[in-house]
């Protein structure tokens, strides 16, 4: 292995236990049965990083046998999403009225789950929508929540 390649893929690595450590898993449910691990439903809790006081429930599937337990299973597109006011909101910067708040690598190259937030300036509230895409083409799969926030606090937006 080149040592270009070695740095790659400690990169790599090293940018996977980054996005996982975002994540705490609240719980999961075997859906099949494998010799290797089951596969299964997991829902992990994602604290906004830019609003305090949102956190965002991500239900993914997660694969067993022998390619999940091993870690090259590409995972299927199924992903759903809830975010709530779990506390006191407060911004800690203004926000671009769309970006990535989440992201998450779901196949060792290919597959990239989103958690994109975007301001509704209208209603006073964040939306998060969340998708997986691929290098050559995404999954039309989604789910969407949206967490309403006091006309009394405007979402300060970042010019």
């Amino acid at each position: 292995m080149s040592m270009s390649c070695l740095r790659h893929s400690v990169a790599l690595a090293g940018w996977l236990v980054v996005s996982i450590a975002s994540a705490q898993e609240i719980g999961s449910v075997n859906t099949e049965w494998k010799l290797m691990g089951s596969h299964q439903l997991v829902v992990e809790a994602y604290d906004d990083p830019k609003v305090e006081g949102v956190a965002c429930y991500v239900s993914k599937p997660k694969r067993g046998g022998v390619a999940g337990a091993v870690g090259v299973a590409e995972e299927v597109s199924d992903v759903s999403i809830a975010c709530r006011q779990v506390g006191p909101i407060r911004f800690k910067e203004a926000l671009p009225r769309q970006e990535d708040a989440f992201s998450e690598r779901r196949s060792l190259i290919f597959k990239t789950l989103h958690v994109v937030r975007m301001v509704d300036t209208g209603r006073n509230a964040l939306v998060y929508l969340t998708y997986t895409d691929k290098i050559i083409s995404g999954s039309p799969k989604n789910s969407v929540s949206a967490v309403a926030v006091g006309r009394e606090q405007p979402i300060p937006l970042r010019k």
